[in-house]
């Protein structure tokens, strides 16, 4: 027994080491960091999670990670569900899956650049060099400007970058978890009369529900840390705040530790509530 523990600790103990030293002690000093001034000398207690409450600037941030979180996420687990079903039945999967997959290859930054040229905008009667703003005028409309009219055109326009950007992820996961379901199911189905989307509803919705909670967890979290996407089309102006990005600029543009390290201390609480959540219910149905 105490040869097992040895040899236990030989192999754990490096990982448990390195994960103290660049998670747990960053984290803890984070914490403590976030009741000081800006520039962790004086304690000030509460007053930066104060300030995350009255600041408008935080207002507008979490009301923008809010609305990233309902829209983002359902976007991306829907299109990637309905994605996954419709081209199981196609005989080009493997090209469809690749081409919707790719954006995922791209850096975030890159796709963020990408689609500040897609909602470029120049006057009416200019040349347009967006791709959006093109189509628009070839329709017969006006261009508009996408990142710049507030609050809701911008944040969209943002959303659409990031769902292009991580549908492909949740499409390969979906689908993965698709074809394991038993197809002798879904003929037996097919032979008692039942139409595809009753075989939809009752047989493959449900045996997907585990990895639709794990894709859409994941995507939760993706959403509570976006920013590069934010960062590289508006850097958080004209009303896209959103917290990743508050924090880097509380901490590199305005030099205040205590704040930055406060709304990193949030966004850390958030992503481990959903964390708790989803792993309770999985020890609840590993138990039945």
């Amino acid at each position: 027994m105490r040869s097992e523990k040895a040899w236990a600790a030989v192999f754990a103990g490096p990982a448990v080491f390195f994960v103290g030293l660049y998670l747990v002690l960053p984290t803890v000093q984070t914490l403590y960091l976030s009741f000081f001034d800006r520039n962790s000398r004086s304690f000030v207690g509460l007053d930066n999670y104060r300030y995350l409450i009255t600041s408008s600037a935080m207002q507008t941030a979490f009301r923008n990670n809010l609305l990233w979180l309902v829209v983002f996420t359902a976007c991306t687990v829907l299109l990637g569900l309905v994605l996954a079903v419709l081209l199981d039945k196609v005989r080009y999967e493997p090209v469809a899956k690749s081409i919707i997959f790719l954006p995922m290859a791209i850096s975030f930054a890159g796709a963020g650049v990408i689609w500040r040229f897609v909602y470029a905008y120049r006057p009416a009667g200019a040349t347009q060099i967006g791709l959006l703003n093109e189509i628009v005028v070839a329709l017969g409309g006006e261009p508009r400007a996408w990142l710049i009219e507030q609050p809701w055109v911008n944040n969209l326009a943002l959303i659409a970058a990031g769902v292009w950007i991580w549908t492909g992820f949740c499409l390969v996961i979906i689908s993965a978890a698709y074809k394991g379901i038993p197809r002798d199911m879904m003929e037996a189905a097919r032979v008692d009369g039942a139409n595809e989307f009753q075989i939809f509803r009752y047989i493959s919705l449900p045996a997907l529900y585990p990895t639709l909670a794990v894709v859409t967890t994941t995507m939760i979290i993706n959403v509570m840390k976006i920013f590069d996407i934010v960062y590289v089309m508006t850097n958080g102006a004209f009303g896209t705040e959103v917290l990743a990005n508050r924090m880097y600029k509380e901490m590199f543009q305005f030099r205040h530790f205590g704040r930055a390290s406060a709304v990193a201390v949030v966004l850390l609480a958030v992503a481990g509530v959903v964390m708790a959540v989803q792993i309770r219910r999985f020890r609840e149905e590993e138990g039945r």
